[in-house]
């Protein structure tokens, strides 16, 4: 297994100058819970709807990336992570189920201003900026979750035996999915040497910041489902 390189390259760079943000996002109160298994369920349960929600966009944000490559070789890349994540979807509706959801409570659900706030930022700097302005918002998911279960499998505070949340874990552990996220660092990184510059490096800062903090949010929206009278 060839684990994905954090530290280095452009991502190694972004992921540091989020500082406090990042360490907010991987280290989160929802995922110390879940790790514990001590995570209420009707947290999961909102995180896991609004995850599906989130997911399509996602699908359409990366779709988006494909028509801003310039090369087949880089459009390859970036469809097979489109392809993933739109595979991903039955999955995750079955999963859903297994916590009680249907698939027809996932239609009737209504996004929560947390998905919302974080998909349309994405989708807007994809509009609005080139291939590499979007991987810089794109970046804090697809390698934070990594990150996230890897440090987790690893934690010697983490229960894997009698812990409900102990497959989602392991999910993000995986050495497929380790194998996407290593080849989304590598397309961040062609695309920096190609069309990055340190008078970019700035602005890419703000959205791979942005898009973390909004990634933190998304796990608050969890817990506070715990709390909060959801209409």
């Amino acid at each position: 297994m060839i684990l994905p390189a954090f530290t280095q390259g452009i991502y190694g760079r972004l992921r540091a100058q989020a500082g406090a943000e990042w360490q907010t996002y991987v280290a989160h109160p929802f995922l110390q819970q879940l790790a514990e298994g001590s995570l209420p369920a009707a947290a999961f349960q909102r995180y896991l709807t609004q995850d599906y929600l989130f997911l399509l966009h996602f699908a359409r944000a990366y779709a988006l990336l494909v028509s801003k490559l310039r090369t087949l070789p880089e459009m390859r890349a970036a469809t097979a992570s489109l392809n993933a994540i739109v595979a991903e979807l039955p999955l995750h509706v079955s999963y859903c189920a297994s916590w009680g959801i249907s698939e027809a409570d996932i239609a009737t659900e209504q996004e929560a201003s947390e998905t919302v706030n974080y998909t349309r930022y994405v989708l807007d700097i994809g509009h609005s900026g080139d291939a590499l302005d979007l991987l810089a918002a794109l970046l804090p998911c697809v390698a934070g979750y990594a990150e996230i279960g890897l440090g987790l499998l690893h934690h010697p505070a983490t229960n894997l035996t009698d812990n409900p949340y102990a497959s989602w874990i392991r999910n993000y552990g995986d050495e497929h999915y380790l194998q996407g996220v290593n080849a989304a660092i590598a397309l961040l990184e062609n695309q920096w040497q190609q069309r990055g510059s340190e008078q970019r490096f700035a602005e890419l800062s703000t959205i791979f910041t942005t898009a973390t903090r909004l990634e933190a949010a998304f796990w608050q929206m969890g817990l506070n489902a715990v709390t909060e009278k959801r209409p």
